[in-house]
C-alpha cells in the first residue's frame, strides 16, 4: 500500500475543501452574518491538509486499486468530519448532529436534524447545499479531473467511486471523462438557477435549490421544502431537473454530441421512464380514491423525488393511502439510473437481474435446455458482473436489516425503523412514520444517528468500496 501517496492525495483534497469553505465565508460577509465560524473551519481544514500533503513525499506516483479504495473511503470520512465544523462553530448543532448533517450532505441523502431551517443562518444553508452539490457528482470524480496535475493517475479512483456493473467512460482518459461530466453537471445547475429566478425565486434560494436538485440531495432553505413556494411553475422546473439528475450523465453527453439514436435505444433508460410512469399512475389512482385526495402534480413530484433519491416534498405523503406508500417505499429502494447522482439499487442492476431471472424461468421444466447467456445492450454480461450484482443485493438488504434492528432497538416502530434503514442506505432523505416529510431526524439517539451515518456513506459508495476495508485480506501485503 502506497501510504505516502494516499496521504498526499487526501491532504490536497482537504486543502481543496478549505478553499470551497471560503464560499460560505463570503456569503456571511454579504449577508452581515458571523464570519469567524467559516474562517475557523476553513483554516482548520487548510492547516491539517497542508501539513499532511507537504509532510508526505511519495516517490512512487502509481496508484493501485487497493490505494484507490482506501483514498475514496477516507476522503468521504474526512470531508464529512471537516464539513461538520461550520455547524459546530456557528453553534447551530452539537458534534453528533453536526456530523450527521454533514454526512447527509456529502452523501446527498438529505436527512436533517435541523428543526428550524428558516431560522438557520443563510451562509450555513449555502454551505449545506454546497456539500450536497460536491457529493452529487463525487468528490473523488472531481479529484480525478485535477489529479494529473499532481502526477497521479486517476483510473483506480474512478473504479472505486463508480463500482457499479458498468463504468461507462466517455473518452479513453478518465481525467477528460471527469472534466466533461463536471461541465455537464455545472451547466445543468446553471440553467436550473436561471429558470428558478425567472419563476420568481430569489437568487439565493434558486442557487441553493439548483445545487441540491442536480445532486439529488434535497436540502431546502424552507421548512416546507418545495411545497413552501406554493408554485406550480417552480415544481415543474424542479421535476424536469430531478429526472435529468436521475438519468445516466453519459446519456446527456451523447445527446449533446448528437448521438440521440443510441440514447433512444438505451434499455435502462426505457425501464427508468416506464417505471416512473407506472408509479405515477398507481399513486395518482390511489390519491383519487383517498379521503384527502391529492392532484396529479403531487403524485408526479413525489414519485420523481423519491425515485431519484432527491427527497424534496410538496405534500405530507405520510398521510397518503397504503398502496401509494408501498410504491414510494419501493422507489426508494430502486433509485435512479447507474451513472446518475441518485442512490438506491440503480436501474441497471434491476434490468440485468430481471434478465437473469427470466433466463432461469425459461429453463425450468426443460432438463435438457441449455442456459442462455445474460445479455445487455447486445453484449454478454460476464459471470463476475452477475455475481457482483447478486452480492450487492444481498449486502444491501443485510445492511438495511441490521440498521433497522438498531433503530428498532432504540424503541421505534417497524415503519420508522425500516424506512430509516432504506432511506439512509438509498440516500433518499425523508422516510415514513416518525421521519416522514413533516418530521426530522433530530429525535434519534446519538447511537442511531451514527449508525445511519455509516449506512449513508456505505450506500453512497455502493457498499463494496467501504465494506472491503473490513476484510482482513485487504490489509495483507
Amino acid at each position: 500500500m502506497n501510504a505516502p501517496l494516499i496521504a498526499s492525495v487526501l491532504g490536497w483534497l482537504l486543502v481543496g475543501l478549505a478553499a470551497i469553505q471560503l464560499v460560505p465565508l463570503a456569503a456571511a460577509l454579504s449577508f452581515g452574518e458571523r464570519v469567524l465560524p467559516y474562517a475557523a473551519s476553513a483554516t482548520a481544514a487548510c492547516v491539517v491538509g497542508l501539513t499532511i500533503a507537504l509532510g508526505s513525499h511519495p516517490s512512487d506516483r502509481r496508484m493501485r486499486t487497493r490505494d484507490g479504495f482506501l483514498v475514496v473511503s477516507a476522503a468521504w470520512l474526512i470531508a464529512s468530519a471537516f464539513g461538520s465544523l461550520p455547524y459546530m462553530f456557528t453553534e447551530t448543532l452539537g458534534i453528533v448532529d453536526a456530523i450527521f448533517e454533514s454526512v447527509a450532505g456529502f452523501t446527498t441523502t438529505g436527512s436533517t436534524v435541523i428543526t428550524q431551517i428558516e431560522g438557520t443562518p443563510r451562509a450555513l444553508l449555502l454551505w449545506r447545499s454546497l456539500t450536497q452539490w460536491l457529493g452529487g457528482m463525487g468528490i473523488i470524480l472531481f479529484a480525478v479531473a485535477v489529479m494529473p496535475l499532481l502526477g497521479v493517475g486517476g483510473m483506480q479512483l474512478f473504479r472505486a467511486e463508480v463500482p457499479g456493473p458498468v463504468a461507462d467512460k466517455l473518452t479513453p482518459r478518465v481525467a477528460v471523462t471527469a472534466r466533461r461530466l463536471w461541465l455537464i453537471y455545472v451547466g445543468f445547475t446553471g440553467v436550473e438557477w436561471v429558470l428558478l429566478v425567472f419563476a420568481g425565486v430569489t437568487g439565493f434560494e434558486a442557487l441553493c435549490h439548483s445545487l441540491t436538485t442536480m445532486s439529488t440531495g434535497g436540502f431546502s432553505t424552507l421548512d416546507g421544502s418545495i411545497g413552501g413556494f406554493d408554485s406550480a411553475l417552480i415544481e415543474w422546473i424542479i421535476i424536469v431537473f430531478m429526472v435529468l439528475a436521475g438519468t445516466n450523465f453519459v446519456l446527456h453527453y451523447r445527446i449533446l454530441t448528437g448521438r440521440i439514436g443510441s440514447v433512444l435505444r438505451d434499455v435502462e433508460l426505457r425501464y427508468y421512464l416506464i417505471l416512473l410512469c407506472g408509479a405515477v399512475i398507481v399513486v395518482y389512482w390511489a390519491l383519487i380514491h383517498a379521503i384527502e385526495p391529492g392532484g396529479f402534480r403531487a403524485a408526479l413530484f413525489q414519485v420523481v423525488s423519491l425515485s431519484t433519491g432527491t427527497g424534496y416534498t410538496t405534500a405530507d405523503f405520510g398521510r397518503w393511502p397504503a398502496i401509494a406508500l408501498l410504491v414510494l417505499l419501493q422507489l426508494m429502494i430502486l433509485g435512479g439510473m447507474a451513472g446518475s447522482t441518485s442512490g438506491g439499487v440503480k436501474s441497471l442492476r434491476v434490468v440485468i437481474g430481471m434478465t437473469a431471472v427470466a433466463n432461469v424461468f425459461s429453463r425450468l421444466g426443460h432438463r435438457t435446455a441449455v442456459g442462455r447467456p445474460v445479455r445487455y445492450a447486445g453484449k454478454r454480461v460476464p459471470d463476475e458482473v452477475l455475481a457482483g450484482i447478486w452480492a450487492f443485493l444481498i449486502a444491501y438488504f443485510l445492511i438495511a436489516a441490521v440498521v433497522a434492528c438498531v433503530v428498532g432497538a432504540a424503541g421505534y416502530d417497524i415503519v420508522t425503523s425500516m424506512s430509516a434503514a432504506l432511506t439512509s442506505i438509498g440516500n433518499v432523505g425523508p422516510g415514513l412514520g416518525e421521519i416522514g416529510p413533516s418530521n426530522d431526524f433530530a429525535h434519534f439517539p446519538s447511537a442511531v444517528k451514527l449508525t445511519l451515518c455509516f449506512s449513508m456513506i456505505a450506500g453512497r459508495l455502493e457498499l463494496f468500496t467501504i465494506l472491503i476495508l473490513f476484510h482482513r485480506d485487504f490489509w495483507r501485503r
